[in-house]
């Protein structure tokens, strides 16, 4: 026992002489498959952890995602004094959820919803659960009305576009709905309303639209399909709601093309959902769903539960979530106001813009978005003797992280760099980004002349 504390004493002294990266737990590996018997100090602890995460990669350069990487300092303060709510305990946390209906009503009005609907919604973890929950929705809605009309309805369709993301699919997969996937085609890559008229029938749940695809920043002909499916209403009296998938562009239309119509001013336009962790402008995880009025939502799908306090209402598939990003949503809502998300738009889009055009003037590059309506800018390689992948991989080694990939079906064959402009993605970045670029496409082509004269010399022995 002496022996014993006079080692502790000794461990306790060294620790003290010197500093954390001198102490004897810099010297040993972490713990990593199984919980250590003696715990470390606090600030141990948090500096191995703190320099392994230096293996990430860097956010600020972090062009794959879509999803924000700032905010300010007045946001996280908020963020902070929130992360011990969870958010599911309204009872005991009433103003957090009196903020998610304010948020529901303004992007209600964001979206045109009309004066003589009551527009219900959720916070959720993210737009795919938003999805889910949208679409079961109108599965549960269709099957109603299948069973009122005394009409079978155990085979649900859906149908949508091979452009978007991958939570449709798992939807039809997860809740038995047969997935109708139109395939896109060579240089267009979106859907049309004459490919939806033509795979929807009376066992159509709902017609998936995106604004702002994954792949390539388009969106699909929202209007040109809901005009469709009018017509197929009146002819033959099938009522085939649309869901909006407005993860990515739901946060920039409104504010850079406020005329287009693709929300709630459409008739068929019964949901539509969008990620506030994307241009909502707001840390990861928080997405939204807006019904255009509470009868597009089953009341069978919205349980009452009493046991964490008072009675309230519950829509979730992710039964608790945190309540910190719904506080720093409705922060950026107050904060900047119509015309503050206004110039965050413009000043991304410019400088989308402005690299496409400066990349497509190099003659490398084809550029896909070539209306950059999205602040994103997609394109494939043009004449060059090295791929995409290759120039993904060496932009890495500078640390930028663009990626590269393989269109949906019918476009396999078709590998795209896409890289997205975020709110921190200075002008003066967007040219360092460029002149990057070039200089890995000159040492690209410089490593495979070199490769071709190597090859030339060998065939001379």
């Amino acid at each position: 026992m002496l022996s014993n504390k006079k080692n502790l004493d000794k461990m306790k002294k060294e620790d003290k002489e010197t500093t954390i990266y001198g102490s004897r737990y810099f010297a040993k590996g972490i713990s990593k498959y199984v919980m250590p018997d003696e715990g470390m100090p606090a600030r141990a602890a948090y500096q191995l952890i703190h320099d392994e995460m230096n293996l990430d990669g860097n956010p600020a350069l972090n062009l794959a995602s879509f999803v924000t990487t700032w905010m300010e300092p007045e946001a996280e303060q908020l963020i902070n004094e929130s992360l011990d709510k969870n958010f599911v305990d309204n009872d005991e946390y009433p103003q957090t959820e009196v903020i998610q209906s304010r948020i529901i009503n303004m992007l209600a009005r964001l979206f045109n919803a009309p004066e003589d609907c009551e527009s219900v919604g959720t916070g959720t973890i993210g737009s795919s659960e938003a999805i889910m929950l949208a679409l079961l929705a109108h599965k549960w809605t269709w099957k109603k009305r299948r069973q009122a009309e005394g009409k079978p309805y155990d085979k649900p369709n859906i149908v949508m576009g091979a452009d978007v993301h991958t939570v449709w699919e798992k939807f039809a997969l997860y809740f038995d709905v047969e997935l109708k996937l139109i395939p896109l085609k060579e240089d267009i890559y979106v859907i049309s309303a004459e490919d939806v008229a033509a795979e929807v029938d009376e066992n159509t749940i709902a017609v998936g639209a995106v604004v702002g695809t994954t792949f390539t920043g388009q969106m699909d002909p929202v209007k040109e399909i809901n005009d469709a499916l009018l017509k197929i209403k009146e002819e033959k009296g099938w009522d085939i709601p649309m869901h909006v998938d407005g993860a990515s562009g739901g946060f920039i239309v409104p504010f850079l093309y406020p005329d287009m119509e693709w929300d709630f001013r459409l008739e068929q336009v019964r949901s539509i959902n969008v990620s506030g962790h994307k241009y909502g402008l707001v840390y990861p995880g928080i997405g939204w769903l807006v019904f255009k009025d509470k009868t597009d939502i089953p009341e069978e799908l919205v349980f009452d539960i009493n046991y964490l306090g008072g009675s309230m209402p519950n829509y979730s598939l992710n039964f608790s979530k945190g309540s910190s990003t719904i506080i720093a949503q409705y922060y950026n809502f107050i904060r900047l106001g119509y015309d503050g998300y206004k110039s965050i738009m413009e000043n991304m889009s410019e400088n989308a813009k402005y690299l496409s055009k400066k990349l497509k003037e190099t003659g490398k590059f084809e550029i896909i978005n070539k209306n950059t309506t999205f602040p994103l800018v997609a394109l494939t390689l043009k004449n060059s003797n090295f791929t995409t992948y290759q120039l993904s991989d060496k932009l890495r080694e500078r640390g930028w992280i663009i990626p590269a990939y393989t269109l949906p079906p019918n476009a396999e064959d078709v590998t795209v760099l896409r890289m997205v402009i975020k709110e921190t993605f200075s002008r003066d970045m967007v040219n360092m980004l460029f002149d990057d670029i070039m200089n890995v496409c000159e040492k690209l082509e410089e490593s495979f002349e070199e490769e071709h004269r190597k090859e030339d010399h060998s065939l001379l022995y």
